[in-house]
């Protein structure tokens, strides 16, 4: 029997068959921006006690961040870079650093409206070969003296003879107490110059320690690893390597470029090392509420590689064949330059590890005008160099990042000269050896400086304020006599050796190293790169 129909528009209730009541559906979650602000503030309401318990830490300032502690290496000891004077009125480099570091004062009291500059880093900072009275902190000074006049300006110089780094970070940690108004940090030329071991580092992905470095930071990330540690006992540490107060640079003694070799590992746990402390000076920085600025500093790419090595592991076979292929080379310089070209690729493309034939390529590469070839070669010839004396291409855009990452000016001084130099290749125009800007470099700096310091709004330079700071530069030149330069002169000199591996100190000999001082140090391989001398001098 067929059921009779309903009237359109009306509904069956099933009740009034005998069925059972369907159960009502949920309501369906909002949509749109209602949605999206529910789901917001239901994370920010589950993170607020975290947030609380980050405020209260710091309120209290419980469980600071352990900003100093370097997990790479440690000192047996660590002397304060100034002291006061005699009378107590000014702080000086103190007698334990005078070997690495240029006289240097300023007041103990700060006067009203001093605007002081703390600048950190190597030789370069410093002005070598000549010294302080012609590094670009001093014209820096000068300028921002002539540029406004209003209030006064005090630029110190901290620059240390072969500091890398680590160091640089335990000198940044005593200078925040000095009352710095701004850090300049211009540093990665002498990371690889002391001798240490990374053994007892975990290496960790990089997508991994970067988070851990952020939260690091965190008050309530220290309290949770304190409690951590106080339940389940004190793990047991690896020892790290312990240096001396003082720099002992590899270099400084004989046989110390034999010292240098390929190594891989090593070189890693260097750029990792110097990545750690440039993070670390800038949150130093940032905790003291200082402001920082970045420098990448500029190297001359127009240098022979100070040793070179076949790669490990290389057969005998394949060194004959690279060593035919380079001869070939070398017969063709001066007469075929595309030959000795296609040899020279050759000999890469057997080894290319070998920072010498990369040099000797980009020489072919300059003397026939393939600019862009050339550079490349160069940039080769110094990343594969055996005994890195001049900062690292993962170095350099790790200072980049880094100012990128935390909101960090940098001057990229690789740029700036680029930009000034021959065909774009960083050579002699600039710098007198392989990473010492020449006088005129450093005023090029210290005018690049002025013009980011009044770009970040920490001055107003007057009209006309350039012609001041000819006079003052003027003034400043007319001071120094003429031994300053011929002292600088001699001191270019024996830093050319010791570049090379002639460095004068003798190393204690430990009865498991008979003779070892009276090793002879060695010729560096592959500074016979260059095609012929009339296509380039060197400085370095």
């Amino acid at each position: 029997m067929t059921a009779p129909s309903l009237p359109p528009g009306s509904e069956a209730n099933p009740s009034d068959a005998g069925g059972i009541s369907p159960t009502p559906r949920a309501g369906k979650p909002p949509r749109g921006w209602r949605g999206i602000l529910i789901r917001t503030l239901a994370v920010l309401i589950g993170l607020a006690p975290f947030a609380a318990g980050e405020a209260i830490l710091r309120a209290l300032d419980w469980q600071r961040p352990a900003l100093h502690d370097d997990p790479f290496v440690g000192f047996s000891a660590v002397h304060p870079l100034f002291a006061l004077n005699r009378d107590g009125t000014r702080y000086e480099i103190s007698p334990a650093h005078n070997r690495f570091f240029c006289p240097e004062s300023f007041d103990a009291v700060k006067p009203r409206g001093e605007f002081r500059i703390f600048c950190l880093g190597g030789s370069t900072v410093q002005g070598r070969p000549f010294a302080k009275e012609t590094s670009y902190t001093t014209w820096l000074e000068l300028s921002l003296r002539a540029a406004d006049p209003s209030h006064p300006w005090r630029v110190i110089n901290c620059g240390g003879t072969s500091y890398a780094s680590y160091r640089l970070a335990e000198v940044m940690r005593e200078l925040r107490g000095y009352q710095p108004d701004l850090f300049l940090i211009d540093m990665g030329h002498n990371e690889f110059l002391e001798d240490r071991t990374y053994q007892h580092i975990t290496h960790v992905p990089k997508f991994i320690r970067r988070p851990l470095e952020l939260a690091s930071g965190l008050r309530l990330f220290g309290l949770i690893r304190s409690t951590v540690t106080a339940l389940g006992g004190r793990p047991h540490a690896p020892e790290k390597a312990i240096l001396g107060p003082a720099v002992e640079a590899k270099l400084d003694y004989r046989g110390g470029l034999a010292t240098y070799h390929h190594d891989e590992t090593w070189r890693r746990d260097v750029i990792d090392h110097f990545e750690f402390n440039l993070r670390r000076m800038v949150r130093m920085a940032q905790e003291a509420r200082v402001p920082v600025i970045l420098m990448n500093p500029v190297y001359n790419l127009d240098t022979p590689p100070f040793k070179s090595e076949h790669r490990p592991g290389l057969s005998n076979e394949a060194r004959q064949q690279f060593e035919a292929c380079w001869n070939e080379a070398r017969q063709s310089y001066g007469k075929n330059l595309p030959k000795a070209i296609e040899r020279l690729r050759e000999a890469i493309a057997i080894d290319d590890r070998h920072a010498g034939i990369h040099y000797a390529l980009a020489k072919c590469y300059q003397q026939l005008d393939r600019t862009e070839e050339a550079r490349r070669s160069f940039i080769d010839a110094k990343e594969t160099d055996v005994c890195p004396l001049r900062i690292l291409e993962p170095m350099s855009q790790t200072m980049l990042d880094v100012g990128r990452e935390s909101g960090t000016p940098v001057i990229d001084l690789v740029d700036l000269f680029s930009a000034r130099s021959r065909d774009g290749i960083l050579g002699d125009d600039w710098l007198v050896d392989h990473v010492h800007p020449s006088i005129r470099g450093h005023q090029l700096v210290a005018s690049v400086l002025v013009d980011e310091l009044a770009r970040e709004g920490f001055l107003s330079p007057s009209t006309g304020w350039e012609a001041d700071r000819d006079r003052r530069y003027q003034e400043q030149t007319a001071s120094l006599d003429e031994f300053y330069f011929l002292k600088g002169q001699k001191h270019l000199g024996n830093l050319r050796l010791w570049a090379q591996g002639r460095g004068d100190r003798v190393r204690p000999v430990s009865k498991s190293e008979p003779g070892r001082e009276n090793s002879a140090p060695p010729v560096p391989d592959g500074r016979e790169a260059r095609p012929e001398r009339r296509w380039g001098s060197s400085s370095g």
